[in-house]
């Protein structure tokens, strides 16, 4: 027990109840000038008002008293107790399994031109989604009709948005394209899927890879191209979950990547509404393969080539 010298009497046995403090005043008036101690006492009362040890120290030591010459020790037994529910804790926590390695194999390929049959990596999940090579097959197909020939490509730059793979590109500087400039925002795409099909095809010099989200690049085209920003070409082939098709081509229409003979293929899912024009550009080809839809917008003139070749 520790006695302060102070004015005022506290009498509490349980300094800890709802009321931490009562006062008691004396009834008739000293008739000399006594000071009344100042008493702490602590109850071992199992009440529920009673709060833990860390309290009553802190208590203590706003008093200038030292917490140990009041509080009882822990005894080894509760400490044991207490350790080893801080181990059954730990032991209870959920150990997060690092993911397993992402792989690739070799399911692709190119279809025509110089590179024809040249085999290309993809990752085996599902996170990546290359173009159907029916659906590219076709892609390029209407495209060389368009361009009035049939048998290769119209010699230009190539955009592909989304790239992934590479496949379309690649398969764009195969069938005569002097240039592909890739977009695609997965380092891991890009450094063990990409690259290695650019040196495989021999296609690397030839290529720009932009390490950037799509919106970003068409936003700030001219910021990665420089005065350059405008294609003969362009491939979107989105993770049809994760775009809003009508955001998405609004920004491809007014961005400085399409010109006036562009050729845009848009690769889109089932039940989506695509216009019937892109910027300047009007849709000159929409097929069906499945669940898969390909719309392909070019130049007025485009149109009329397409259609007396198809």
């Amino acid at each position: 027990m520790a006695i302060l010298p102070t004015s005022l009497h506290l009498t509490r046995s349980d300094f800890l109840q709802s009321n931490p403090y009562s006062f008691s005043m004396p009834s008739k008036p000293a008739r000399r000038c006594t000071r009344h101690p100042f008493v702490i006492t602590f109850s071992n009362k199992p009440r529920s008002e009673i709060v833990g040890n860390d309290k009553k120290r802190e208590f203590l030591e706003k008093y200038g008293l030292n917490p140990d010459e009041f509080l009882p020790k822990q005894s080894r037994k509760m400490k044991r107790r207490g350790e080893q529910g801080n181990l059954e804790k730990k032991s209870n926590t959920p150990v997060q399994e690092p993911k397993p390695p992402r792989e690739t194999h070799k399911l692709l390929q190119v279809l025509g031109g110089t590179a024809r049959r040249k085999k290309l990596l993809s990752p085996k999940s599902m996170d990546v989604r290359p173009m159907m090579e029916v659906v590219k097959g076709a892609a390029f197909s209407i495209l060389q009709a368009a361009g009035g020939s049939p048998q290769s490509l119209r010699p230009g730059r190539w955009l592909d948005l989304y790239s992934g793979t590479g496949s379309v590109g690649i398969e764009a500087i195969s069938r005569g394209c002097s240039e592909a400039h890739f977009v695609e925002m997965d380092p891991w795409v890009i450094s063990d899927v990409l690259q290695p099909n650019l040196e495989s095809t021999g296609f690397l010099e030839a290529s720009v890879i932009h390490t950037a989200r799509v919106e970003t690049f068409l936003e700030n085209a001219q910021r990665y191209l420089g005065k350059e920003a405008e294609f003969d070409y362009i491939s979107v082939t989105p993770p049809y979950m994760l775009v809003d098709y009508a955001v998405l081509m609004d920004q491809i229409s007014n961005s400085s990547v399409v010109g006036e003979n562009t050729f845009v293929v848009v690769e889109y899912p089932l039940r989506t509404d695509m216009l019937d024009s892109c910027a300047s550009l009007v849709k000159i080809a929409d097929r069906r393969f499945g669940r898969t839809h390909l719309a392909i917008y070019g130049p007025q003139w485009a149109q009329k080539k397409s259609k007396s070749e198809t």
